[in-house]
């Protein structure tokens, strides 16, 4: 079964639920693939590691100790050890962990070749797109390299939250109002980009993805393969459409999903 939504299922943004989701989304597209790809092609997921301090709204993780009072110590006021040396208050403490971040993508390669890949496609998560942070800046490190190659940049960004991070420096990014997702394709070698501006309201779109020479490009209908990984994650179980999403809606956006998840059941 599909989700309710006509596409992207907007609960899904939710940085809880969005990291399981992002390597069974990856994983999906790679096991399409492996079902169109011509057969001189080969695709593959990697992965990039990296460190974030939690505490952040990115993947928020803090740990709160609170350190006991003493027996018998004053809440309030100067506190003296027995030597009449001025001792300080126990303080709250907070833990800020570092937590090691997995990201993965697809590569799409030619079979026995040591050429850079064809195509590197990248779902987009949270981390990309937090200003200042180690995985925006490994993020678009790894785009610049990327645009200076031959190889083919497929982007997906699924998520409303954070700064659109996507290379498609012509497009009017500014103008959020009109869409809400953005996928993003840049040609190796071709100084242009084409892109898929989606709303929450819309079917995920049939995406081009290129290969190499003059072979004709793939068709990947991009919903389906969303509708696949909704199903195997079991998200229908998981999610609870009665609350309010984590990432708020817009009012006519909020009132649309109200409406539809009514018509479903799925809300009183």
């Amino acid at each position: 079964m599909a989700g309710p939504f006509p596409g992207m299922d907007l609960y899904l943004e939710d940085p809880v639920l969005w990291r399981g989701f992002h390597h069974r989304l990856i994983s999906a597209i790679d096991a399409k693939l492996g079902t169109i790809l011509p057969p001189r092609y080969v695709s593959e997921i990697e992965e990039r590691v990296y460190v974030v301090e939690s505490g952040r709204d990115v993947y928020p993780d803090v740990l709160v100790k609170k350190r006991r009072r003493r027996k018998g110590s004053p809440v309030s006021g100067s506190q003296t050890s027995p030597s009449g040396i001025l001792t300080a208050d126990p303080p709250l403490l907070l833990s800020r962990e570092q937590i090691d971040i997995h990201e993965s993508y697809v590569e799409v390669r030619l079979v026995g070749t040591p050429h850079p890949p064809v195509a590197v496609i990248e779902v987009l998560s949270p981390t990309n797109k937090a200003s200042g942070t180690p995985g925006q800046q490994q993020y678009l490190d790894k785009q610049h390299e990327i645009l200076q190659s031959p190889t083919h940049l497929l982007e997906i960004d699924l998520l409303r939250r954070g700064a659109f991070t996507v290379a498609c420096p012509h497009f009017p990014l500014s103008e959020r109002a009109e869409w809400d997702y953005l996928i993003c394709l840049n040609r190796g070698g071709q100084n242009r980009s084409e892109v898929w501006p989606i709303t929450v309201q819309e079917r995920l779109p049939r995406i081009l993805l290129p290969l190499a020479g003059k072979d004709p490009d793939l068709t990947l209908d991009l919903q389906e393969v969303f509708d696949q990984c909704y199903d195997v994650g079991q998200y229908a179980h998981k999610i609870d459409y009665r609350t309010v999403p984590a990432i708020p809606l817009s009012r006519h956006n909020a009132r649309w999903a109200n409406r539809l998840l009514r018509e479903q059941g799925l809300r009183s």
